[in-house]
Order: C-alpha cells, then structure tokens, then sequence
C-alpha cells in the first residue's frame, strides 16, 4: 500500500495488533530508529472527552439500565465504566467507534502533518477500520501468545478477566482483516524478549524504509 494519500512525501508506517501484544514497546523501539510515533489509544482518550455529549446521548439510558455511572467526580468520562457498555455487543461497539473514530482520525492526520518530514508511526489497534489506513506505506502487525497477552493486560489494566476476553473477542481475525486491504504488511512475533523484537524490527524497518 503506497502513500497516495494527503500526504505524499511522509513515510507513514501502521503499527497494529491485537490488544496486549507489545505495541507500545515496538514503537519506542522504532522511535529510537529516528522514527516519531502518535499513540491512537491515546488520542480515543482525548476524542471521548471531546465527544462527551454524543456519548452520554448514545449510552446514558443504557447507563441507568445498567447501574453504571459513565461520569466521575470531576464529571468527566469514565473510560473504564464506559468499556462495560461498548464491549457487551458489537453493535454498542460500532457505535462509540462511529463517534470516536473521526475524531481520532482528524487528530492523526493533523500529527502527520506536523511532521512530514520524518518518518511517522501510526500505533493504533483498530487501524483498519479508518481511513487512515490508506495513508500508509506498510502495516507492521505485532503478536503474541494469547496467554502472554492476558497476563500482561492483567498485569497492566487490572481489568477483570471478563473485560479483557470481550476485548479479545472483538478484535479476533484481526491479522486477517488487515491482510484483505492487500497492504505491504509484515507479522512480528512478540515473544516478550525487548532484545528479540528490536532485531525483528530492525529487520523489517529497514525492508520498508526501502520500498
């Protein structure tokens, strides 16, 4: 997939994966290859405070069905009560990502602009629901063993071990959905050691950075 996009001479590269696998760590690794990277997840965090409004019209009766209070004490969504609600059907899914995703995508595009000139990793799980997609030179799809990721996603969210496998099962046949956008895609196994992933990185940093 070439950048034919609104941004021809950035080299953008989508860093993907299934929740858990490492993504996090592959972009500082890639960061340190001169490489500046914008965090989606992050940005789904600022897009749903400013979609606020949008959110609490879409799920606030389902909040009160469900004995869920979405705000916190500075009135602010909370993200984590929120996620109960998203995550128990794909319809309630499609929904906040129908809200959120636009906004996500402006502020991506608006970080690519900033720095057109270097290269521009784009980590973001959901990558392949946006258009964004189509900005990118190449996917690099970091995994792992599924146990791997549950621990770690224990270890870092204290989620339940009931929220983690409904995020799971959301974003099952991930790799497949990226392989149909016929994209320059490559598959990292995330193993766990930082030493292994850097050489795998360095490996098909170096065969995108060619193309």
């Amino acid at each position: 997939m070439k950048n034919s996009g609104q941004f021809p001479k950035t080299k953008v590269i989508g860093l993907t994966g299934p929740m858990a696998s490492g993504k996090n760590l592959a972009a500082s690794i890639l960061e340190s290859f001169g490489c500046v990277s914008v965090d989606a997840d992050l940005l789904v965090h600022q897009a749903v405070e400013m979609a606020k409004p949008q959110i609490l019209e879409t799920f606030g009766e389902k909040a009160k069905e469900m004995k869920i209070e979405i705000l916190d004490e500075q009135g602010k969504i909370n993200r984590r009560e929120l996620a109960k609600i998203v995550f128990l059907s794909e319809e309630n899914l499609k929904k906040q990502e129908g809200i959120v995703h636009p906004i996500v995508e402006k502020l991506t595009l608006d970080f690519i602009g900033e720095n057109s000139d270097k290269v521009v990793i784009v980590n973001a799980t959901v990558l392949h629901k946006i258009p964004l997609v189509k900005n990118c030179d190449a996917l690099i799809f970091i995994t792992a063993p599924a146990l791997k990721r549950l621990i770690r996603a224990k270890n870092r969210d204290h989620l339940e071990t009931k929220q983690i496998l409904q995020r799971f099962h959301s974003q099952k046949h991930l790799f497949a959905k990226y392989k149909k956008l016929n994209s320059d895609i490559y598959r990292v196994m995330n193993f766990g050691s930082k030493t292994k992933l850097e050489r795998s990185l360095s490996k098909v940093f170096k065969e995108i950075i060619s193309l």
